[in-house]
């Protein structure tokens, strides 16, 4: 009898892993809808927002765009914000996620990524006045930073002892002190530099120099293999062919810098 019970509880489990298998493949429900669902946060541009006549644009939906066109499958955009842009994989609301997320080895336990197509960059930034070039430059001066955040961990390690880290809860906690006066320098991503300059021109804020570079990849559901392996041969081809770099150029002014770019390389 137990003999019985075991050879049907492993038989049990083999099915299960059978069907697991059978249905941990999106690549084919893609194909078979003939459209591909992409999460994109409007909210964060230049990588997400809205055009003048309300339509999705960026470098992220360009992005997408191009990746839906090149496998023969409508677009389909998917609304999200950062929060809930691992969510929507992981639910099933959304085929991938291209929406400025960076790599973590804490997001990496839920999801899997794929190559960098484009980088975010942290920057300090400063009215036109002060002169920085380097984090030495930071020695003896008052710097702002959003608590928890990759420059804020940056700062903390390799900033010069006489520096001065005052942390702020978000960014538009931080944006709206450098606004105010209360304080000059600070941390950020490069993208939330003209928006900053925007609401208050005579503040002449810009940026000193870059802290670092990190990748943005394409979001995939855990376990979608095939469909991981596509969108890496795809961002190789779009690397080798300069497309990726003409949209960084576009939306950023400059080429990707080797982190993507010797991406190729290796594969």
């Amino acid at each position: 009898m137990k003999r019985t019970m075991t050879a049907l509880a492993i038989a049990t489990l083999a099915m299960i892993g059978v069907t697991h298998m059978a249905r941990a493949d999106e690549l084919d429900d893609i194909k078979k809808a003939g459209k591909i669902r992409i999460a994109i946060d409007l909210g964060v541009p230049p990588y997400g927002m809205t055009d003048e006549k309300l339509q999705p644009t960026g470098l992220d939906v360009e992005t997408a765009q191009a990746l839906a066109k090149d496998w023969g499958l409508q677009f389909e955009h998917v609304p999200t914000t950062g929060a809930s842009r691992i969510p929507s994989l992981q639910t099933g609301k959304a085929d991938l996620v291209i929406s400025s997320l960076s790599y973590t080895a804490e997001r990496a336990k839920v999801i899997d990524f794929s190559l960098g197509y484009a980088v975010l960059r942290t920057v300090i930034a400063a009215p036109k006045s002060i002169a920085l070039t380097t984090l030495a430059d930071l020695d003896g001066k008052t710097v702002a930073t959003v608590r928890g955040t990759t420059h804020d961990t940056q700062l903390t390690k390799e900033g010069p002892k006489g520096m001065k880290l005052v942390r702020y809860e978000d960014d538009a906690t931080e944006a709206q002190a450098f606004l105010s006066g209360q304080v000059d320098i600070f941390s950020t991503a490069e993208m939330i530099v003209p928006q900053i300059d925007k609401k208050n021109p005579a503040r002449q804020v810009e940026i000193k120099f870059v802290l670092d570079n990190f990748k943005l990849a394409v979001g995939v559901k855990k376990g979608e293999t095939r469909l991981l392996d596509e969108v890496n041969k795809w961002i190789v081809a779009n690397i080798k062919n300069g497309r990726l770099n003409a949209l960084n150029k576009k939306y950023f002014g400059d080429n990707l810098p080797d982190l993507i770019l010797k991406q190729e390389v290796s594969q």
